[in-house]
């Protein structure tokens, strides 16, 4: 009896319906993926980075100032300096975009090439300086009286000659430009020729932005 209770036992435990079997789902692997768009999916760092409209151009300076202070903020060290040294670089090329508001318009550039054509007098104030501490120095009577007297000509001669020079410099100006700066500066004469007076006064290659002329380059 004992041995038909096991047998009527097992006989309901088989003659239960088995789970139907549900095959697994293929897994997607990037090269499906790749294949199926033709690309493979962004990150969501590039996503977001693509979304949104684009920023409008800065309207003022202090704008400008802040928005880039607020990007070098999200860059690391060497993003910062490699930045700063292209800002430079196009500043040197004389990119209106990166340069100083007194050096933007194309009036200026021409000014900048007239002064850089040319050897001026006005570059020697700056050694003319140094020298003034030297003779202030040197206790030889005979130059501490006459090298302040030799010094006063070379300013004077340096200034008459920018004084003469920056009539020309504008009358150059209003040939090449008769219907103003197209940039919206202005184009005074004075402006335009102290302009000039503070160019010539820096030597070559601590001008900025650097000269686009050789020195007796004929500028049109």
């Amino acid at each position: 009896m004992s041995f038909l209770r096991r047998k009527s036992a097992d006989s309901t435990v088989s003659a239960e319906p088995e789970a139907p079997v549900v095959p697994a789902e293929p897994v997607e692997t990037s090269a499906a993926r790749t294949a199926g768009k033709g690309r493979p999916t962004p990150k969501r760092r590039e996503a977001q980075g693509r979304r949104g409209p684009v920023a409008p151009p800065p309207m003022t300076q202090r704008e400008a100032v802040k928005r880039a202070k607020a990007q070098s903020r999200s860059m690391t060290k060497d993003e910062r300096r490699a930045a700063a040294a292209d800002r430079r670089e196009k500043m040197m090329r004389g990119d209106d975009a990166y340069v100083l508001p007194r050096d933007r318009g194309p009036v200026r550039a021409f000014v900048r090439d007239l002064v850089d054509s040319r050897r001026n007098l006005a570059g020697l104030l700056l050694p003319i300086a140094a020298l003034s501490i030297l003779i202030l120095i040197i206790p030889v009577p005979a130059i501490q009286v006459y090298g302040p007297l030799v010094l006063m000509v070379l300013i004077a001669a340096a200034i008459l000659d920018m004084v003469i020079y920056g009539r020309t410099i504008g009358k150059k100006v209003r040939a090449r430009f008769p219907n103003g700066d197209p940039s919206g500066l202005p184009m005074r004469g004075s402006s335009l020729g102290f302009y000039a007076f503070n160019r010539a006064c820096l030597i070559r290659k601590w001008r900025a932005p650097r000269p686009r002329v050789t020195v007796g380059q004929v500028v049109d």
